[in-house]
C-alpha cells in the first residue's frame, strides 16, 4: 500500500491546483476571450460601488494609491511637483497604477493630461500657438507634425491619453473656450483634423474600419 501513497498524493494535489486554477479563473482577465465576453464577464463582478468609482474622473492631487480605483486625470497647471522632470511624473503615474492593479479587480486606470497644444503641463516642453493660432496656417501638415511632436513629450512621461484634439467650430466668442478652435469655418477645421494621426499615430494598414487601434 506504501507504493502507492507517493502518486496518490500527487493525483491529489494536481486536483488541488485544478480547482484552485478553476476558482481563480476570470474570463475578463483571458486575452484569448472575445472582447464582449469579457466586458460581461468584469460588469457582472462589479459591485454598484466600483461601476461608480470607474466612471469617476479624480484629479491627480486626491488620486493617492489607497483611493485609485477610478480614472485620473492632470488638468491645467495640475503637476507632481514644480519643475517636474520626465522621471518625477512617471514615478508618480506607476505609483497611481500599481494601487489600481492592488485593487479586487484588478482594473488598470487611464491616465489623461491637457496637451491641446502641445505637454503644457511639463516644465520645458515645446508650447505650440493655440489652436486658433494654428488654424491661421491652413496647414494640415503642420498641423500633425504637432500633434505627432505632443504625443512624442506626452508618452516621454508615462501617459497614453490626451485630452485632445479639441475639434470644435466656434461661431460665438462668448464660449469661453473659442480659442480652442481652429476656426468658425468647418471645412478648416476638417482639414486640421489631421493632428488626430499626428497624436495617434496612422492607422494601420491591417485595421478593420473603425476599430480603435494603438499605432507603433
Amino acid at each position: 500500500m506504501g507504493r502507492f501513497s507517493i502518486p496518490k498524493l500527487g493525483i491529489l494535489l494536481l486536483c488541488c491546483l485544478a480547482a484552485v486554477s478553476e476558482a481563480t479563473y476570470a474570463k475578463y482577465k483571458d486575452p484569448k476571450q472575445p472582447v464582449d465576453v469579457r466586458i460581461e464577464d468584469l460588469m457582472s463582478r462589479m459591485t454598484l460601488a466600483e461601476k461608480i468609482g470607474q466612471m469617476t474622473q479624480i484629479e491627480r492631487s486626491v488620486a493617492t494609491p489607497d483611493v485609485m480605483k477610478k480614472e485620473c486625470l492632470s488638468g491645467r497647471g495640475s503637476v507632481p511637483a514644480i519643475k517636474a522632470t520626465p522621471e518625477t511624473w512617471i514615478k508618480m503615474v506607476n505609483t497611481i497604477q500599481k494601487g489600481s492593479l492592488s485593487t479586487r479587480l484588478q482594473i488598470p486606470m487611464i491616465y489623461g493630461i491637457d496637451a491641446v497644444h502641445g505637454h503644457n503641463n511639463l516644465y520645458k516642453a515645446t508650447i505650440f500657438p493655440h489652436n486658433v493660432g494654428l488654424g491661421v496656417t491652413r496647414d494640415p501638415q503642420l498641423i500633425k507634425k504637432i500633434g505627432d511632436a505632443t504625443a512624442l513629450k506626452v508618452r516621454a512621461t508615462g501617459i497614453f491619453y490626451v485630452f485632445a484634439p479639441c475639434i470644435a467650430v466656434c461661431r460665438d466668442p462668448r464660449w469661453g473656450r473659442c480659442y480652442e478652435s481652429y476656426s468658425e469655418d468647418h471645412k478648416i477645421v476638417q482639414l486640421m483634423t489631421e493632428i488626430i494621426p499626428g497624436l495617434q499615430g496612422d492607422t494601420p494598414g491591417n485595421s478593420k474600419k473603425g476599430v480603435p487601434f494603438v499605432s507603433g
